[in-house]
C-alpha cells in the first residue's frame, strides 16, 4: 500500500501567503490543508490526522502563541509546531519556543527556507537525531535519582512525579544525556536540536537549558546537573545510565 503524504496545516490569516504556501508545499510531495485562524484550525487537526503545523504568530482573535499553547496542553502526540512571526524581536521567539514551538521563521520569507525547516524539523520529529539513533536498551534513561521515559518523552523524579516536556526540552535533555561529562558548544547543541546553524543573536538554546535546569530544580549557580562552562557552552555532570523497565 503506498504511504500517505505528509500532512501539513498552513494556519495564516493572509490568504496571499495561504495559497503560495499551499502550492509551493503541494508541488513539493506534501498534503497542505489551510486554515485562517483558530477555531478553523481545531476543526481540521479534529477532523483529520496533521503531521505538523505552520502557524502564524499574529492572527485575529486567539493568536498564534495561544494556540500552540493550547495545542501542547491537548495534545499527546506532540504535532511538531513552526511559528511564523512577522516581528523580529528576540522576545518573540523566545516565548514561541516557551510555548512549546520547534522552530520559528520570519517573514518575509523564502518558500525554500520554509520548505527546508519544515524538512528539518519533521526529520527531528519522526525519527531520532543520527547520534542517537540505534535500538534503545532500556526505555528509560536514569540520572541522580531522575529517569527520562524515552517512549512517553516526560521525566519522572524520585518521588514518581511525572514532568511533563515540550518538544524543544526532549530533545535538548537528549543530546545532553547522550553525552554526559562532555562539554557542547550552542552551535553543536542548535544543530544537534534544530537542525541548522546558530544565529548570532540566537538565544533558543539558552532558553532551553533555563527551562530545563526548572524542570529537574537545578540551580544554575551551584548545578547538580547542567553546568555552564564560560565561553564555551554547557556539560551535564550527572552520571548517565540505561534502566530496565520498571514492573
Amino acid at each position: 500500500m503506498e504511504e500517505a503524504p505528509t500532512h501539513i496545516l498552513v494556519v495564516d490569516d493572509d490568504r496571499d501567503i495561504r495559497q503560495l504556501v499551499s502550492e509551493y508545499l503541494t508541488a513539493n510531495g506534501y498534503r497542505v490543508s489551510t486554515a485562517a485562524n483558530g477555531p478553523e484550525m481545531r476543526r481540521l487537526m479534529a477532523d483529520t490526522r496533521v503531521d505538523l503545523v505552520v502557524l502564524d504568530l499574529m492572527l485575529p482573535g486567539e493568536d498564534g502563541l495561544s494556540l500552540c499553547r493550547d495545542l501542547r496542553a491537548r495534545d499527546a502526540t506532540h504535532v511538531p509546531v513552526l511559528m511564523l512571526t512577522a516581528r523580529r524581536e528576540e522576545t518573540d521567539r523566545i516565548i514561541g519556543l516557551e510555548m512549546g514551538a520547534d522552530d520559528y521563521l520570519s517573514k518575509p520569507f523564502a518558500a525554500r527556507e520554509l520548505l527546508a525547516r519544515i524538512r528539518a524539523v519533521l526529520r527531528r520529529t519522526m525519527m531520532l537525531p543520527p547520534n542517537l539513533r540505534g535500538a534503545e536498551p532500556s526505555p528509560f534513561i536514569a540520572f541522580d535519582g531522575w529517569r527520562l521515559d524515552t517512549r512517553a518523552r516526560h521525566l519522572v523524579d524520585s518521588d514518581g512525579t511525572m514532568v511533563d516536556l515540550t518538544g524543544g526540552e526532549y530533545r535538548m535533555l537528549r543530546v545532553l544525556l547522550d553525552h554526559p561529562q562532555r562539554v557542547l558548544t550552542r552551535d553543536q547543541l542548535l544543530n544537534l536540536t534544530q537542525g541548522r546553524d546558530a544565529d548570532p543573536f540566537d538565544r533558543s538554546i539558552d532558553l532551553l537549558i533555563s527551562r530545563l535546569r526548572q524542570r529537574l530544580r537545578d540551580d544554575a549557580r551551584e548545578p547538580r546537573f547542567i553546568k555552564t562552562v564560560r565561553s564555551e557552552g554547557y556539560v551535564f555532570c550527572a552520571t548517565v545510565a540505561p534502566m530496565p523497565e520498571r514492573a
